[in-house]
């Protein structure tokens, strides 16, 4: 039995980060929202309890309940969770009265507790609260301060529950990630075993016995996700999968046959589709990125069922969904608000009436590459830079031609083989040209020039949910531009995008 850690999830932003640290230690964990989870079971060694934007004092506060936990298992709260064990049992909660927000030093705490084991004394930790605990219940004991906080973290006598009102999981506190160790492996006697041929061997085995002797069919992006969902489905169930591979018409430049032969060197009996005839056709005219989208959607539908049902006798429809999506999915207060549809299509079990087997749901993505790395994938399919499912239509702000496709290719062509040729391509977590809507007057020899302008987009990034643009070399990018100006006909202008997300997103669409 696979032992686990769970995160009871009170919506904190940094609920992911916990799991992402624990997953660091080589430890399984799994995210539950607060309210929607039963009694642990055997495999469950410890639980901890996120962070919340709200206070234990609003009437609407998210209350869980413990009796099934408190005092039975290692039980951790994290700055909410922490406030919420004091509250709920008899302790005060209050509006803070001084800044209790950023990096503080635990000045003074008992290093002979099992949460502090090896810890420095005056470490640096990252608070991030409005409210702080100003009286602990009966049966509570203090074990460590700030210059501010006086009950920064405390223990649960005749327990193995404590609370801590900073954040362990952030880079900020800079021992977090020792004190996350103490808790899952010191105090939960976790192994520390899940790693990534562990995971393999597991999936495996179960996907063996959950498909038997069926017939799985797989829609292959030509992105890391699906592919590594791909190689452990041919390891578990070998000619009984078949992957496809959609040529949408909307792919960079040469890319179809490149990834068809990547696939074909990894031993997968892939079927490619050429479809872009179809793709593009049902996109002209269409300017609005909602509305490419779902075009796109229900052509990839309409290509897919085709293909599929050549297969004589499937029952499954393998998906590389992974474990952001599934979180984001049963979320505390619903699924996040739509910003722009996903690119995963979610019409094809229904529409196809297969059942979804999803072997990577329960991986992050740099998680998925470590997973694809143990299977041996090639670099270039694995190092690969995340494409958008819509690819280069949705980076083409107007309406989408084969005119357009081609200047986008070329430009994006020489963007990234720059990068690549200058040592710059595996530094940056996703590249990307947009063709603009714009005209600019410009200068080519003698002539005046009025065409259009693209913009240069490099972001860098952990798993896409937050990113920063790329410092690249001012010489780099003048370097880009002459090459695109010169060699591209119908650009004169190039601009280099410096927005980060938040607020900006990675595409324009």
């Amino acid at each position: 039995m696979q032992e686990k850690i769970l995160i009871l999830d009170f919506g904190s932003q940094y609920t992911q980060l916990i799991a992402r640290r624990i997953r660091e230690l080589n430890v399984y964990c799994e995210i539950l929202p607060f309210n929607n989870f039963q009694s642990p079971d055997e495999s469950v060694r410890g639980v901890i309890l996120s962070g919340s934007p709200y206070s234990v004092r609003d009437a609407n506060a998210p209350f869980p309940d413990l009796a099934a936990i408190k005092g039975r298992i290692p039980l951790l709260g994290i700055c909410y969770g922490a406030q919420h064990l004091t509250h709920s049992f008899g302790g005060a909660v209050l509006p803070s009265k001084t800044r209790e927000y950023g990096r503080a030093r635990l000045v003074s705490f008992d290093q002979n507790d099992p949460l502090f084991y090896g810890i420095t004394p005056g470490t640096q930790v990252w608070m991030s609260h409005g409210d702080t605990i100003a009286g602990i219940p009966a049966g509570y004991t203090i074990t460590g301060s700030t210059a501010d906080v006086k009950v920064a973290a405390f223990r649960i006598e005749g327990e193995k529950s404590w609370g801590i009102q900073f954040h362990p999981e952030v880079y900020h506190t800079t021992e977090g990630l020792k004190m996350l160790g103490n808790f899952v492996i010191g105090i939960c006697g976790c192994r520390g075993d899940w790693t990534p041929e562990s995971f393999i061997d597991l999936t495996v085995r179960s996907l063996r016995e959950k498909l038997g002797n069926d017939r799985v069919v797989l829609g292959l992006s030509g992105g890391v996700d699906s592919s590594v969902a791909a190689l452990l489905l041919d390891r578990a169930i070998g000619s009984n999968l078949t992957p496809i591979f959609v040529d949408n018409g909307l792919l960079r430049k040469n890319e179809y046959d490149s990834v068809m032969e990547a696939y074909r060197k990894m031993g997968l009996n892939v079927t490619g589709v050429d479809a872009s005839e179809a793709f593009v056709d049902r996109l002209k005219g269409v300017s609005d990125p909602e509305k490419k989208r779902k075009i796109i959607g229900r052509v990839f539908i309409e290509v897919f069922d085709r293909e599929a049902h050549k297969v004589k006798n499937v029952k499954w429809l393998a998906q590389g969904t992974i474990y952001p999506d599934v979180i984001e999915s049963v979320s505390v207060n619903g699924p996040s608000a739509t910003i722009k549809s996903h690119h995963n299509v979610g019409g094809l079990p229904a529409e196809m009436h297969l059942k979804v087997v999803e072997p990577l749901r329960l991986l992050f993505k740099d998680e998925v590459r470590r997973v694809g790395h143990a299977l041996n994938m090639p670099e270039e399919i694995l190092n690969r830079h995340p494409f958008p499912g819509p690819g280069l239509a949705i980076r083409i702000l107007s309406d989408v031609t084969p005119e357009k496709l081609e200047t986008l290719r070329e430009a994006d062509d020489i963007f990234i083989s720059g990068l690549k040729k200058n040592g710059f391509y595996d530094k940056v977590w996703q590249a990307a040209v947009i063709l603009l809507p714009v005209q600019s007057v410009g200068v080519m020899g003698d002539e005046r020039t009025y065409e259009n302008a693209v913009v240069l987009r490099a972001v860098t990034s952990t798993d896409g949910m937050t990113a920063d643009w790329s410092h690249l070399p001012h010489e780099f990018l003048a370097d880009i531009s002459n090459e695109i100006i010169n060699k591209v006909k119908g650009i004169n202008r190039v601009v280099y995008d410096i927005s980060s997300k938040p607020p900006s997103t990675i595409e324009w669409e």
